[in-house]
């Protein structure tokens, strides 16, 4: 393959900004169930399980499933369409969780939402991957990371005080609605990368049966992915629970618990990917091994860190305990990444993103919210009110077995990684 010479900034800067703003709207629409969850579970009389229910599995089934082949279709029909059109589906089935009445019926318009979300990551890293050269690109994957927390800070805050100032239905609709008026000015600006007529006859787009085989046979990508499934279980599910602990368990109110967490996702997660992404290009450079190392780093301190915050009893104390622990739970996506990227060819990245995300989202974002849920119930007679700090405590040894596999995974790195040109 011929390598591609270096992107010309402003351009690939615009792309980024764009895709970022799509993935803004992602992590808006999937965490707005989060700050909604008290008057849900109110009105719709729904346990903590069956809220982990909608905020993990319901979400996660199809959108983990689904984001394989939309990937690999991206990847031969064009990535930047198929972005396009999953965000329209996205929000239109978030507005419909505004009209539920019941369970089943807010259940199915999360399944749609993901049905939405799962064609939009795995072919957006791609496009990044188009755009940006090697030594730039843990760099730009963390500054499109940051649309998780930008996003789910933006929906705490925007859910909170639509459903303070009206109701929690009226929030689903209008943030829906935003979605789908953002689609149209990100079809018109994004394209994607014209590739040279020598790349695209010796790179053509991979079948996906290869592109799973070639990853079969590397360690690093399931230890990568093992490790951040690992992680996600419990970073998913203190995302999705932590506005209805702090209204549990330091006695806040709606739009105060969406302040408390959005300032954590706003500080902490924010600069956290940041510096993933920063550290990664810079030490992943020499070494191949930092881009699993730094996460491994990462993953191992925070667990100590959130079991602090989370234990303390005074609101203001533990908002400050949990901004590092906050951070460090974020470094690895930048990092990571990039990482999956480099273990295949350039045609079959939307693929591997997406073979890389099912493993993750399907144990860590199905498994984890429900799991932290299901816990909490079966803590609450003895704990009552307490039972999801406890849940949350017990559940933060996930922590230390992801820094476990994800060091594993620096150790075969080197070899699994494809430099730009190089045949797997």
């Amino acid at each position: 393959m011929v390598p591609q010479s270096p992107p010309a900034a402003p351009r690939a800067n615009l792309v980024l900004a764009m895709l970022l703003g799509v993935y803004v709207f992602n992590y808006l629409d999937r965490m707005l169930l989060s700050i909604l969850a008290a008057p849900i579970q109110h009105e719709l009389e729904l346990t903590d399980g069956q809220m982990g229910l909608l905020g993990g599995l319901a979400f996660a089934a199809l959108y983990s499933t689904l984001a394989v082949p939309l990937s690999a279709l991206a990847d031969r029909t064009g990535r930047k369409r198929v972005v396009a059109w999953s965000l329209v589906v996205w929000s239109v089935f978030t507005a419909l969780c505004g009209f539920a009445s019941n369970f089943w019926q807010i259940f199915l318009a999360r399944l749609g939402v993901g049905i939405g979300e799962a064609g939009g990551v795995a072919p957006s890293y791609a496009v990044i991957g188009e755009w940006f050269p090697p030594r730039q690109r843990a760099s730009a994957l963390a500054t499109y990371s940051l649309g998780n927390p930008l996003g789910s800070a933006f929906g705490l805050l925007a859910g909170g005080y639509i459903a303070q100032a009206v109701d929690w239905r009226t929030a689903f609709v209008v943030i829906g609605l935003a979605g789908v008026a953002f689609a149209p000015l990100f079809a018109r600006v994004v394209k994607d990368r014209p590739q040279p007529l020598e790349t695209v006859r010796l790179d053509p787009p991979q079948p996906f049966a290869s592109t799973f085989r070639l990853l079969a046979r590397k360690p690093s990508f399931w230890l990568l992915s093992f490790g951040a499934a690992a992680g996600s279980s419990i970073g998913y599910g203190i995302g999705f629970w932590l506005p209805s602990f702090a209204q549990r368990s330091f006695g806040l109110g709606l739009f105060d618990a969406a302040l408390f967490v959005s300032g954590l996702l706003l500080v902490g997660g924010v600069s956290g990917i940041l510096a993933g992404g920063r550290l990664a290009d810079r030490m992943g450079h020499a070494d191949r091994a930092w881009y699993a190392r730094l996460p491994a780093i990462a993953y191992g301190a925070s667990a100590p860190l959130w079991a602090t915050g989370i234990a303390s009893t005074d609101m203001a104390l533990a908002f400050v305990l949990l901004l590092l622990p906050q951070a460090l739970s974020f470094v690895w996506l930048g990092p990571v990444n990039a990482a999956v990227l480099h273990l295949v060819e350039p045609a079959a990245r939307a693929t591997a993103s997406a073979l890389f995300l099912l493993i993750n989202n399907l144990i860590g974002l199905a498994g984890g919210i429900y799991a932290l849920g299901a816990m909490s119930d079966l803590l609450a007679p003895a704990h009552g009110e307490e039972s999801l700090r406890v849940a949350i405590l017990w559940a933060l040894t996930l922590y230390l077995v992801a820094a476990a596999l994800m060091a594993m995974a620096g150790r075969t790195l080197r070899r699994d990684w494809v430099d730009e040109g190089e045949a797997p």
